[in-house]
């Protein structure tokens, strides 16, 4: 691999991205909990990463007539909405979730200050930043660059959610493993998971339509909600923008996750039960996914100080990004 450039943490918050913030007041403030019916959550599903649990490649629904895994892949989908009827009718699985919008603000760059409606600091989401030499034009990205840094003096927000339909389901699944049927105990995780996914599609719609309202006349397609033509994104701790898990605990608290919807986080950051998804919305119009990439050990000690730990429990956890 080509020997890659690396800026000081310093020069890459130099370089950071610098955005005009008019942010939309959220209509809804603070904490709420929801439950919904599975059979609202099947137009939401992403049928693709379905048939990869069966090694089955391609994309949805055109998968379903492809010239060499098109018999196959019709049969598991066939299984598969026989088992969502079987779910939605006896009720096997159910729906929560629990989400929160708050006023936020960036402090020293790299950090989002989440705070009350009496200003008090009720959470600190620490972000991080690329850190890769850029093409002139071209920025080192981190998340708080999507939130209205505090010396502006502008109020902006940040949201933040679980959402789970992963209750029931491992005992459905240890059912059929008992019986040795593990086609079918493989298809109820399936299933689960495409529709904890939904569920996050679905909650998010609403909090860019109704909830928080920055996209009232948005009017997009399932396929559309797939390719995330909305505006406005919901990384999720663990994933390329942030891959750091630390920041799940911290979501837990502010939203008060597992007393509300009974979701929690093992001791190596999962989330049990397993179909659950969690993250953070942000709604600034320009805000975007991206790959953090390779980090460099002066962010490593930088990060662990403003966590509070250990720069080798630090290491740890980013060691998938670290450089040296």
């Amino acid at each position: 691999a080509r020997e890659k450039n690396f800026l000081t943490i310093e020069q890459a918050r130099e370089n950071k991205l610098r955005l005009e913030f008019n942010p939309v007041k959220p209509k809804n403030i603070g904490t709420q909990t929801l439950e919904v019916d599975i059979e609202t959550l099947i137009p939401y599903v992403d049928w693709t990463p379905f048939f990869r649990t069966w090694e089955l490649h391609g994309k949805y629904p055109t998968i379903l007539v492809d010239d060499v895994v098109g018999e196959q892949a019709a049969s598991v989908f066939n299984d598969a909405l026989d088992m969502l009827n079987v779910i939605v009718n006896e009720k096997k699985f159910t729906a929560k979730g629990v989400y929160g919008i708050f006023a936020a603000n960036t402090i020293n760059d790299d950090d989002i200050e989440v705070t009350d409606a009496n200003g008090n600091t009720v959470a600190k989401f620490l972000t991080l930043r690329q850190q890769s030499q850029k093409t002139k034009g071209a920025y080192n990205l981190a998340l708080s660059d999507f939130i209205a840094p505090k010396e502006s003096g502008k109020t902006d927000y940040i949201g933040a959610f679980c959402v789970t339909t992963g209750f029931g389901v491992d005992e459905w699944a240890d059912e059929f493993a008992k019986q040795l049927d593990d086609y079918n105990s493989i298809m109820v995780k399936a299933i689960a998971d495409r529709l904890a996914e939904a569920f996050a599609e679905y909650l998010h719609e609403k909090i860019r339509k109704q909830i928080w309202g920055y996209a009232s006349d948005e009017f997009l397609s399932n396929s559309e909600l797939i390719d995330e033509e909305y505006k406005g994104i919901r990384p999720a701790p663990g994933y390329p923008a942030c891959p750091d898990h630390l920041e799940k605990p911290t979501i837990w608290k502010l939203l008060d996750v597992e007393k509300n919807i009974g979701v929690k986080l093992t001791e190596s950051m999962a989330m049990w039960p397993a179909s659950s998804v969690s993250g953070y919305y942000f709604a600034h119009p320009e805000s975007k996914y991206f790959g953090l990439g390779k980090i460099k050990n002066d962010q490593v000690e930088d990060y662990a100080k403003r966590r509070g730990i250990p720069v080798d429990e630090a290491r740890k956890w980013l060691s998938p990004n670290i450089a040296d």
